[in-house]
């Protein structure tokens, strides 16, 4: 397969275009961004421990029979990944209170939340991702009232395998968002799953092991993101 130009660069992967029209490249850069690319630094390793992070799960959830995009490793830092027609909306679920829910609503930090919450925000840096809600999605055109019930259901399924996953590496799934696209007119699930995007803390000692110690200044953010994996099973070689 042969890369080509590059299609888009976010701000912290970059995707490149493949002599196969339904097929991208996924290149994981060491970039590390936080408060919509306010602060932007460069972190040694980080492409290639999200990169090898993000296969292994994609993979356990497709054993789980969710569609994904991902289709193989290329190298340390690439991906190779079916061409999406990404729907403008974030999925979000919340199983523990932190974050923007915490702001929010002013409820404390690390309580447990039973059913897990589900949430909706457009993706759009200029406006700070605002949440929104189904409704809205439908009337803008966002998405279809079916396909915004089938994220939804899948955003689920995947909270099942996974917190059963980081359970067994004694670890909470706090949270996290997953992005959607269509192919060939299916839902699947697309972008990536990596610390970057969720949060994950020790489960005896609440120790943060996310992009949130990159937040909020704790330090050892590879090193966390690479405990997380060990604890999993996933090969960083």
């Amino acid at each position: 397969m042969d890369k080509q130009q590059e299609l888009y660069a976010g701000k912290a992967k970059s995707v490149y275009t493949t002599d196969d029209p339904d097929r991208l490249i996924l290149h994981f850069r060491d970039d590390t961004s936080a408060f919509d690319g306010e602060r932007m630094e460069s972190l040694e390793r980080k492409g290639k421990v999200n990169n090898r992070f993000n296969a292994f799960i994609m993979e356990k959830l497709q054993e789980a029979g969710i569609p994904t995009h991902y289709e193989r490793l290329l190298s340390d830092t690439e991906c190779v990944v079916k061409k999406l027609d990404m729907l403008p909306v974030e999925c979000v679920i919340r199983n523990i209170a932190a974050g923007g829910l915490v702001k929010r609503l002013g409820v404390e930090e690390g309580s447990d939340l039973a059913p897990p919450t589900f949430e909706l925000f457009l993706k759009n840096d200029a406006l700070h991702d605002p949440m929104v809600n189904e409704a809205l999605a439908e009337t803008f055109g966002w998405a279809t009232a079916e396909q915004l019930a089938e994220m939804k259901s899948l955003t689920y399924r995947v909270n099942d395998v996974l917190k059963q996953l980081f359970a067994a590496g004694d670890l909470l799934l706090v949270d996290y968002k997953l992005e959607f696209g269509l192919f060939h007119g299916g839902i699947v699930l697309g972008d990536e799953f990596s610390p970057d995007g969720c949060r994950l803390w020790d489960a005896n000692t609440r120790e943060k092991l996310d992009k949130d110690r990159f937040r909020q200044g704790l330090g050892g953010v590879i090193e966390a993101y690479e405990e997380v994996g060990k604890r999993i099973g996933v090969d960083f070689s």
